[in-house]
Formats: structure tokens, C-alpha cells, sequence
């Protein structure tokens, strides 16, 4: 059995983005631990959010139900603040993830790292997948806690496949559904690129046996309706067709993506 680290943003990335990754690690007896660096205190603010109940625990308490459906032994949560999208004024909120100091937030997953002596350590690529400053700054803490850990763990980055995404969009356009503003190569708001072009992903992996866990990690989300609502609202070929993929950069590899399974060498030992 090994031990990997997810480290994700805010709660609900976790589901969108490695879930199927996750519940498969999971069912084939490795731990599966999930790090948040915020509470997601900036999401949506749910109609049925109880009194006397902040939003960040409304979504903790969604995170742990996702956790019963991914397998995730174990969650832990960094301490930080949601840092809301560029050019908000909380970026610079005194707790903010965007705005911590570097080594201190590393410090703090490098606890968890060295608790789960972690032989894998699974966050983004460098501009976060598409230049939220908090996805931005996973990358940052992974890397840097990675080298400070006692034992330090593979490295890979979660990503999303550009070039597929440009050609679902076409698909989606030529079939009536899509929406013929959007242009998956322009750049976000922050100036960051969509994703990672096909030549830098190293790992293509298949989780369409476990899409239905990834659909029901993602509905354990529900309160977040402008994100997660709208994947669920997805027919159930188009949901399939943008998920039942995952994408893993693995910095140092050889240049060159490969249909498997970024953990059989986990398997084997």
C-alpha cells in the first residue's frame, strides 16, 4: 500500500479535477489523503446554509461526504483563506492562500506529508489549470514542501489537455450545444493559458469505470451551483466525454504523453 497526497484549493476541485484518479487509488487499497489550502469561503452561499453555520463549513462538511465516495482516508485543511478570483481585494486579506508566505504554508503540508511518510504528492501544473491565484499557489506549496519534506515524494501536477478540449468544443459547437464565444486558446482573466497543450502532459488516464464516483463526488458539492451544478446539468455522453479523462504533468519525466496509469509502479510493490 502507498500513500497519496492530494493537494487542492478549495473543496469541490478535488471532484472535478483527480476524483476518478482518487477513487481508483483507493479501491486498489492505497491511502488516499486530500489537503485543502482554503475553506472555499468566497464559493456560493447555499439557500439552505443553516444559521449559525459559515460557508466554510457548509463546504467542509460537503468535502468529508466527498471523501465517502472517492475513498479519501483522510482530509486536512491547510488553514488559509480563499483568496477569490484576480484583482479582488482578498488577494491581499491578511490570511489569504494567494498572499502566505511561502515556506510557512509549505511548513504546514509538510506536516501532513511527514505524518503520511507520502510517496506521491498530486497538486497543479504552475498557472493552476487556469490562473485562480489560489490554484497558483498549490503549485507553489507543492513543490517547495516536496523539497522540504523528510521523504520527498513524486511530484505530479494535475492538468487539463488543451488540445482535447479545443476539439470537444468544435464537436460541441457543430452539434448545437456549445458557445461560440468562448475560445479555449485565449487567456484568462489573469493572463494565463487554459490548461497545458497535449506535448507537455505526460499521463493520459482513463476513469471511466469510476465516472459514476466522480459525478457522485461532484454532486456532494451541490451547494456550489455555478460550477458543479452546471457539470452535473451535463448529458450524461457530454459529462463522460469532458471527465472520463484525467491529466498528470510529471516535472522531470521525458517529454511525451502515455495512455496508463501514473501508479503501477505502486501496484507492483
Amino acid at each position: 500500500m502507498a500513500t497519496i497526497v492530494f493537494l487542492h484549493a478549495h473543496p469541490d476541485d478535488e471532484a472535478s479535477g483527480t476524483s476518478g484518479t482518487m477513487t481508483r487509488l483507493a479501491r486498489e487499497g492505497h491511502r488516499v489523503v486530500v489537503v485543502y489550502g482554503t475553506g472555499g469561503e468566497h464559493g456560493t452561499s447555499p439557500d439552505d446554509l443553516p444559521d449559525g453555520m459559515t460557508l466554510a463549513e457548509f463546504r467542509r462538511r460537503e468535502a468529508e461526504a466527498s471523501a465517502g465516495v472517492t475513498g479519501a482516508e483522510r482530509i486536512e485543511w491547510l488553514g488559509y483563506v480563499d483568496s477569490g478570483m484576480h484583482g479582488w481585494e482578498q488577494n491581499a486579506h491578511e490570511q489569504s492562500f494567494h498572499g502566505a508566505d511561502l515556506d510557512e504554508a509549505a511548513g504546514r503540508l509538510v506536516e501532513v506529508l511527514d505524518e503520511e511518510d507520502a510517496d506521491v504528492l498530486v497538486a497543479y501544473d504552475w498557472h493552476g489549470g487556469y490562473g485562480h491565484p489560489d490554484h497558483v499557489k498549490v503549485h507553489h506549496v507543492a513543490h517547495r514542501a516536496a523539497d522540504l519534506a523528510a521523504q520527498r515524494p513524486r511530484l505530479l501536477e494535475s492538468t487539463m489537455n488543451r488540445d482535447a478540449m479545443r476539439v470537444g468544443y468544435q464537436q460541441a459547437l457543430a452539434a448545437g450545444r456549445g458557445d461560440e464565444s468562448w475560445d479555449p486558446d485565449a487567456p484568462i482573466d489573469g493572463g494565463e493559458p487554459l490548461g497545458t497543450p497535449e506535448a507537455g502532459i505526460h499521463w493520459r488516464v482513463d476513469v471511466t469505470a469510476d465516472i459514476e464516483a466522480k459525478r457522485a463526488a461532484l454532486a456532494c458539492h451541490a451547494s456550489q451551483t455555478s460550477d458543479v451544478g452546471m457539470m452535473l446539468q451535463m448529458p450524461e455522453d457530454v459529462f463522460l466525454a469532458w471527465f472520463g479523462t484525467e491529466f498528470y504533468i510529471e516535472p522531470g519525466r521525458a517529454a511525451g504523453m502515455v495512455d496508463g496509469w501514473p501508479f503501477a509502479d505502486l501496484d507492483a510493490g
